[in-house]
């Protein structure tokens, strides 16, 4: 099945959310939550993330995670993960019993779509500090895609990884994921980046934005997706094709805000004051554009293809 064929499939069978403008969304991506160790991608950006998280959690965001939020490629075990990183699933915990959390899974965490593994190691974890459990995600369902409908024009957008359809990543993750994890990680560590990788292969990123974005020249859908690493919002009138970026940047994580009916591009990063201290601030990389904007413009006039 080739990418536009799986996109129309997971566009076809996904759970549908309407919003409105009274509601606020954050997208984020590819945290690739590792175990703490030299070779976790997300350790350096961890305090930016939480940073980032606690404001959306105060200002009553929805945070919607595009997959690859943990990095089950290179480590096997999402308990040790999540035990790492008690203070941030604690945070997203907070937003699940809130009814304002939602988690897809990506290539690098495809194995969350399993129940079992999500019963097991999902629904609590052990606080020693504490001496108890904490609840974190029981009964959540995991998918591939997420349809937003904004209520004010009835139109739709397709969240979802990215990864679909790309033969390494998608149709042989399991080869992907051995030789990630024996072969990529290990010289990753002393510098060799992994040629099979869209986040580091300008080539095979290139690739896999056309096969995204010839879906969405031919389905006249808004797409929002991660997978590349390389944050996007497109123009009105050109193809609705939006990227969130990731959460491993060198020092800075990027989203995509939905608020007051418009649509933003935002980075979170650290800054210096005058007096020589630090904050986490947020920039506005691009936007904010009115959706109705995109939905009434020329690359948003036809049915989906069934």
């Amino acid at each position: 099945m080739n990418t536009k064929e799986k996109l129309t499939k997971i566009f076809n069978s996904s759970k549908m959310i309407n919003f409105n403008d009274q509601d606020k969304i954050i997208i984020m991506s590819d945290c690739h939550r590792g175990n703490g160790s030299r070779g976790d991608d997300f350790y350096k950006n961890r305090n930016i993330f939480m940073a980032a998280l606690r404001y959306y959690y105060i200002n009553n965001y929805i945070y919607i995670e595009l997959g690859d939020g943990d990095e089950l490629w290179e480590y096997r075990c999402l308990k040790q993960i999540i035990e790492n990183y008690k203070d941030v699933f604690s945070l997203m915990a907070m937003f699940y019993q809130k009814n304002r959390f939602y988690m897809l899974y990506g290539n690098h965490d495809i194995v969350k779509k399993d129940k079992k593994l999500r019963n097991s190691v999902m629904d609590y974890c052990y606080d020693e500090i504490r001496d108890e459990f904490i609840t974190l995600f029981p009964n959540i369902n995991i998918e591939e895609g997420l349809i937003l409908q904004y209520d004010k024009t009835k139109d739709e957008m397709l969240l979802t990884h990215g990864h679909q359809g790309d033969f390494l990543n998608d149709k042989i993750w399991k080869v992907a994921r051995f030789l990630v994890r024996y072969v990529w990680h290990p010289l990753e560590l002393i510098g060799i980046n992994n040629p099979t990788s869209a986040a580091t292969n300008d080539r095979k990123k290139l690739i896999v934005e056309t096969n995204l974005i010839d879906w969405v020249k031919e389905n006249k859908k808004m797409l929002i997706v991660g997978h590349t690493h390389k944050p996007e919002m497109p123009n009105v009138n050109e193809p609705l094709y939006f990227n969130d970026g990731c959460c491993v940047h060198p020092e800075y994580i990027t989203g995509i805000e939905i608020t007051n009916g418009s649509i933003s591009l935002v980075k979170w990063s650290v800054k210096t004051k005058e007096d020589r201290t630090l904050f986490v601030n947020k920039d506005t990389l691009k936007g904010p554009v009115k959706l109705k904007r995109y939905f009434n413009s020329k690359y948003n006039k036809k049915e989906i293809t069934k």
